[in-house]
């Protein structure tokens, strides 16, 4: 009786095989953690640009949605990245062009132009995000001068949902978040997902009002949470 014993180079290919899928696995799971938050930045510039397109065709609910979506995704793909140790420069202006996208231009759109007057605002509303964005470095690490653009774009899109789009109410709320986006103050860094368990809290509570609740009920409680921040940044959102 004859024993057939397999070659040596089936067990060598075997062998590398075996360890050409590990390391396939691992360089897939690094490209995952590396790139995990500029996939949500990346989703934050598409809720934007579903915005502008929504408000275009006269869909100004679904736009002002889209909003405070992109709000909830800016806020995480910040926490990721640090979570992962996945920052980088790359992913600092992805971030960038994702917010002027959506908490400048989409935001900006339901300021609703009528006239060359209302037009030049609403330009007037994207330059202070351009400017917050570019040269509002407070200097000091996590605190931020200036109230960050996310915030001035939920409490206006909350207003328009809640006063149905009147253009009186949303032109004094689009003037007050300009004053305070190029103020000199300095805001603590909205680390909503790494600090305190009631701040997770108010994040997840607001991801679920997104998707369960009334959108006029869900914005009456993210204008609550952008005024706390806004009106006490130090007192309720300090990250001491």
């Amino acid at each position: 009786m004859f024993i057939l014993n397999p070659p040596s180079s089936i067990f060598h290919d075997a062998k590398k095989l075996f360890l050409s899928e590990q390391a396939g696995r691992a360089q897939i799971q690094d490209f995952a953690c590396k790139n995990a938050a500029n996939v949500l930045s990346l989703s934050n510039l598409v809720m934007g640009l579903s915005s502008i397109l929504c408000t275009l065709n006269g869909q100004h609910l679904y736009a002002c949605w889209l909003i405070l979506f992109g709000f909830l995704l800016d806020l995480a793909d910040g926490a990721v990245a640090r979570q992962l140790n996945a920052c980088s420069a790359l992913g600092a202006k992805l971030d960038d062009f994702a917010d002027f996208t959506t908490f400048g231009i989409a935001t900006s759109l339901l300021l609703q132009a009528h006239g060359i007057l209302s037009s030049v605002f609403i330009i007037c509303y994207v330059m202070a995000v351009f400017i917050r964005l570019c040269f509002f470095s407070s200097g000091i690490p996590f605190v931020y001068r200036g109230l960050p653009c996310p915030y001035a774009s939920v409490i206006l899109s909350s207003t328009f949902v809640l006063t149905g789009g009147n253009c009186f109410f949303l032109h004094i709320a689009a003037v007050v978040m300009i004053l305070f986006m190029t103020d000199q103050g300095n805001y603590p860094h909205d680390r909503i997902l790494e600090t305190q368990l009631w701040k997770k809290t108010v994040y997840i509570g607001g991801l679920m009002m997104l998707f369960c609740c009334p959108l006029r009920l869900t914005c009456i409680y993210y204008l609550i949470w952008c005024f706390s921040y806004t009106l006490f940044p130090s007192a309720m959102w300090s990250n001491e």
